[in-house]
C-alpha cells in the first residue's frame, strides 16, 4: 500500500491507454496536449465546488470538455458503454413517466439535466481509462475546490467579513452551494483522500493535509447535516477497514490503528471545541435530534415514504418527475421512492443496476494492488456512505454523486484492460514458447 502519486502517472503510460492512434488527449499523445487535458479535467473537478447559481460553471465547462474530448477521438470502451446504457435507461423511465401527465411544465429541463449529469459520469469514466493519470489531476481539483467552499462555509457561519452570511442558509454553512444538505457531503471525497495521505504519503506535505483536512472536518460539520454526518461516518469506517482488511504490513496495521485512535480524538476535540460556542452548541442540539418534527410529522417525511411506495404498486410508470413535491408538498427525500415515483418502475430498476453493478464491480478491485487503487478506495467508501444517506434524501441530481461513479467505473474499467494486456502477455509467451 505505498503506492504513491508518481506511480500513477509512471503507469498511466501503459495502462488505460486509448488504443486510437489519433487521440491526441490519449498517454500517447504529445506533452503539451496531454497536459492541456489533464489541466481542463482538473479545472472542471474544481469548479464543481462552486454551484450557488444554475447552470453552475462546472456544467458549462463539463459540456465543453466532453465536446472536446469526444471530437478528438476519447475511446469509449464497453464498460463506459454499458454506464451509458444504464444511465440512459434510468432517464428514459422519467420521459416515459412524463407522458403519463396532462402538463409537463419544468419537466423537459429537469430529466435534460438528469441526463446530462448521468452521462458525466461516462465521461469521467471513459476519461480516467483513455489516462490513468487523470485520476491525481481530478482529486487535486477537487481538493482544492472542496478546500475553499469549506472556508467560504466557515466564514459565513462566523459572519467573518461583510456579506460572508452568503455561505450560509438557515444558520448553517453551505459554501458556494445552494444547500447544506449537498455541501457538507460534497466535502467527504476530499477528506477521506486527505486522510489517506496522511497515512500513506509522503509526510513532506502532512502538515498541508492536515490542515486541509481539518478545514473540511470543520466545514463539515458547520453544515449541521445529519446526513453529512452519517456519511462521514460510515464513509471513513467502510475505508478503515478497506486498508485494515488488505494491508499485510503488521507495522503499517499498527499504524493504521494508533492514527485511527488520533483521528477519533481529532474530530471528539473539535466538536468540544466547536460546542462551547453557544451559537453551534444551540444548532447542535436542534439538529442533532434522531428523528425531527417534520421526519415523523403525520404527512412527514416517512409517512410520505409510505404513501410514495403504495402509489409506487399502483403507478407502475410512475406519477411523472416533480410531481410527488407538488402533490404533497416536500419531495420524496428517498432516492429509491424517487426513482419509482419520477422514472417508474423502469428507472428504479436501471437505478438498482447501476448501484449493485458498481458496489459489486468495485468489490472486485478491493484487494487488488493497482497504481490507481488509493483513488479508487477512497471513491469506493464515499460512494458506500452516499448510498446509505440516499434512503433520507434525493441524490439523483447531485454533480459530486457522478463524479464519484465514474471514477469507480474508471477503475474498473482500468482493471479490465489490465487483465486484457496480462491474458494477451501470456497468450504471447506462450505461443512463442511453443514455436
Amino acid at each position: 500500500m505505498s503506492i504513491t502519486a508518481e506511480h500513477v502517472d509512471a503507469a498511466a503510460a501503459t495502462a488505460g491507454s486509448s488504443r486510437a492512434s489519433g487521440n491526441i488527449f490519449s498517454p500517447q499523445g504529445n506533452s503539451a496536449t496531454r497536459k492541456l487535458a489533464r489541466w481542463a479535467i482538473g479545472l472542471t473537478a474544481f469548479l464543481g465546488a462552486f454551484v450557488i447559481n444554475e447552470p453552475a460553471p462546472y456544467e458549462l465547462l463539463l459540456i465543453v470538455v466532453m465536446a472536446m474530448f469526444l471530437m478528438f477521438g476519447m475511446r469509449l470502451s464497453r464498460l463506459s458503454i454499458t454506464l451509458a446504457i444504464i444511465v440512459t435507461v434510468f432517464n428514459l423511465g422519467g420521459l416515459i413517466s412524463m407522458f403519463t401527465m396532462s402538463g409537463y411544465k419544468e419537466i423537459p429541463l429537469y430529466l435534460a439535466v438528469s441526463l446530462f449529469l448521468g452521462l458525466s459520469s461516462v465521461f469521467w469514466c471513459a476519461a480516467i481509462e483513455n489516462d490513468m493519470g487523470r485520476l491525481r489531476t481530478v482529486m487535486r481539483g477537487y481538493v482544492a475546490g472542496a478546500v475553499i467552499t469549506a472556508m467560504a462555509g466557515i466564514a459565513g457561519y462566523f459572519d467573518l467579513f461583510p456579506g460572508a452570511s452568503v455561505f450560509t442558509l438557515y444558520d448553517r454553512a453551505k459554501g458556494v452551494f445552494q444547500d447544506p444538505n449537498v455541501f457538507g457531503p460534497f466535502l467527504v471525497l476530499p477528506a477521506l483522500y486527505l486522510a489517506y495521505g496522511l497515512l500513506y504519503r509522503s509526510s513532506s506535505l502532512a502538515a498541508l493535509r492536515l490542515a486541509g483536512l481539518t478545514i473540511l472536518l470543520a466545514g463539515l460539520f458547520l453544515s449541521f447535516s445529519r446526513g453529512a454526518w452519517g456519511v462521514i461516518f460510515v464513509s471513513a469506517i467502510t475505508l478503515y477497514a478497506l486498508l485494515l482488511m488488505i494491508e499485510h504490513s503488521a507495522r503499517m496495521r499498527l499504524k493504521l490503528l494508533v492514527m485511527g485512535f488520533a483521528g477519533l480524538s481529532l474530530v471528539a476535540l473539535m466538536i468540544m471545541v466547536a460546542l462551547q460556542i453557544d451559537v453551534v452548541s444551540q444548532m447542535f442540539d436542534q439538529r442533532a435530534v434522531v428523528v425531527q418534527d417534520y421526519d415523523g410529522a403525520e404527512r412527514g417525511r416517512f409517512a410520505r415514504h409510505a404513501i410514495g411506495f403504495q402509489w409506487a404498486l399502483e403507478n407502475p410508470l410512475g406519477i411523472g418527475p416533480l410531481e410527488f413535491g407538488l402533490t404533497l408538498g416536500e419531495d420524496t427525500h428517498n432516492i429509491w421512492l424517487k426513482s419509482l415515483m419520477a422514472y417508474g418502475w423502469i428507472g428504479f430498476i436501471a437505478y438498482l443496476t447501476l448501484t449493485i453493478t458498481t458496489l459489486a464491480g468495485g468489490a472486485r478491485l478491493v484487494g487488488r494492488d493497482r497504481p490507481w487503487r488509493p483513488y479508487f478506495l477512497c471513491a469506493y467508501a464515499a460512494y458506500v456512505g452516499h448510498i446509505l444517506l440516499g434512503w433520507v434524501i434525493d441524490i439523483d441530481h447531485w454533480r459530486h454523486v457522478y463524479l464519484i461513479i465514474g471514477i469507480i467505473w474508471g477503475c474498473m474499467a482500468l482493471e479490465t484492460n489490465h487483465q486484457i494486456k496480462k491474458a494477451r502477455s501470456q497468450r504471447d509467451v506462450f505461443e512463442v514458447s511453443t514455436i
